[in-house]
């Protein structure tokens, strides 16, 4: 006997940090996202384009529940102590969707995993060099320990001596967290 969940997760948070706001609304489907709410641009963005074929959602309905998230907040701050959490800084890793081959397209995946507040941003480098081309980061998903976790994904084709990281600024880290990565491919056997 198999059940299914179809779970609406919504998030309003606010903080004394650097961003002091921080909202996000979607629905997913036995933990995988369906299709998330991009509130600045009061857009759907649905996870794969074909489910959007099949359902629709407006996106007013939840720029409203935001609106009521942010109220119960307030209330509920200005009835407690307003202790914080501490901060949890977010465990990083590094890894090929695929196995690596020389001049295939691949993509790289970052994946910052148990941390708290979810406020990160996520940055990609090739050789030094900043990459945001291509780029595509994900929302951030909650974990039953009431942390949360976020992917960020480079395409890129792998060429000999390329050194690609991938950083992540936390709060609650005093300075990047950066993980390396680089093509393990065997040398060509010498003539």
């Amino acid at each position: 006997d198999r059940r299914h969940v179809l779970l609406q997760a919504e998030f309003y948070q606010r903080s004394e940090g650097p961003d002091k706001a921080w909202a996000q609304f979607g629905f997913h489907f036995d933990a995988d996202e369906l299709f998330h709410v991009e509130l600045d641009a009061a857009q759907t963005v649905w996870r794969l384009p074909e489910f959007g074929r099949f359902a629709s959602f407006e996106a007013q309905g939840a720029l409203q529940n935001m609106a009521v998230g942010k109220q119960n907040l307030e209330v509920m701050i200005s009835n407690s102590n307003r202790s914080q959490q501490d901060f949890v800084t977010p465990e990083l890793a590094l890894f090929p969707a695929e196995a690596v081959s020389l001049e295939e397209p691949n993509v790289l995946i970052c994946y910052a995993d148990k941390f708290w507040p979810p406020v990160a941003t996520m940055e990609w480098r090739r050789n030094g060099a900043v990459v945001s081309e291509g780029v595509y980061d994900s929302v951030y998903y909650g974990r039953p320990d009431l942390l949360f976790r976020k992917f960020s994904y480079l395409p890129f084709v792998p060429q000999r001596g390329d050194v690609y990281s991938c950083a992540v600024r936390h709060w609650g880290a005093e300075g990047p967290v950066q993980r390396m990565w680089e093509p393990e491919v065997p040398e060509p056997p010498s003539e």
